[in-house]
């Protein structure tokens, strides 16, 4: 029963409700490791909007080696997504059953490479921050656009300006007060109260997922990484298992006539 309940989170057959499942675990960890990677490197990994803006504002003060560390982890956070991109599509054509599951597998194993980093040059922080906003920035890009691509980008994990965004909106028609001759009208106004409780759900999340990793990375250091690198695997195992044993049944040489004499 749970087996086939996380390969439907991952299988390549989408429904809304697999969607906003995945995309709930999803801004959890995404919450947690920005969080997390905060306290370990002192910047947001996953805030775009922030880095571009620090990259116009290093180049108008002459800060020229800040902007270009900030440009790297934008290029960074674009190459996760392009890699994204082309694990899904690899699979697509392949025909695999883990066409989602392929990039969160990488980010399980890459989240697990944050931690061993983190760990071995914890001494050495010259070492140690460049690096780490680097995987970080690839981590959150490869989430991203895996989430963006399996729901038809209805759902974003990785950063809320989007998300409270359309809270607001929401809320906006939600409190319009439509007058009575507006009720058949084709102006009226009404919410989307089912659009509305999926933002809500991954803004909760996203806030939990950043408490929770805030507090481990303070008590465990590096190694709050793993349990949220192990679900990740956990949930990406099942339709790539079920590749592998597609791809071990098509290997085996068919059964010779004397087998069946």
């Amino acid at each position: 029963m749970a087996f086939h309940h996380l390969q439907r989170l991952t299988s390549r057959h989408r429904t809304r409700a697999s969607n906003r499942q995945l995309g709930a675990l999803l801004a959890f960890v995404a919450g947690a490791v920005n969080a997390g990677g905060f306290l370990a490197v002192q910047r947001y990994t996953s805030h775009m909007t922030g880095i571009i803006s620090g990259i116009a504002d290093d180049l108008a003060i002459s800060e020229v080696r800040l902007a270009l560390s900030a440009l790297a982890s934008l290029l960074s956070f674009v190459a996760g997504a392009a890699c994204t991109a082309l694990l899904i599509n690899w699979a697509r054509r392949r025909q695999l059953q883990g066409k989602y599951a392929l990039p969160l597998l990488v980010e399980a194993l890459l989240l697990l490479g944050f931690g061993l980093v983190g760990a071995h040059l914890r001494g050495l922080p010259h070492l140690l921050a460049p690096t780490a906003v680097l995987l970080l920035c690839f981590i959150m890009g490869l989430q991203n656009a895996m989430v963006t691509k399996i729901s038809q980008a209805e759902i974003r994990t990785t950063h809320m300006t989007g998300v409270v965004t359309d809270i607001g909106i929401e809320l906006g028609r939600l409190l319009y007060w439509n007058r009575s001759s507006e009720r058949n009208d084709i102006h009226r106004v009404q919410a989307n109260c089912d659009r509305l409780g999926i933002h809500l759900l991954i803004l909760s999340l996203f806030f939990i997922g950043g408490l929770a990793g805030a507090l481990a990375f303070k008590h465990f250091g590096f190694s709050a990484t793993l349990p949220f690198a192990f679900a990740l695997i956990l949930v990406a195992t099942p339709p790539l298992w079920q590749d592998l044993r597609a791809a071990h049944r098509h290997r085996l040489p068919p059964a010779s006539p004397a087998a069946h004499e």
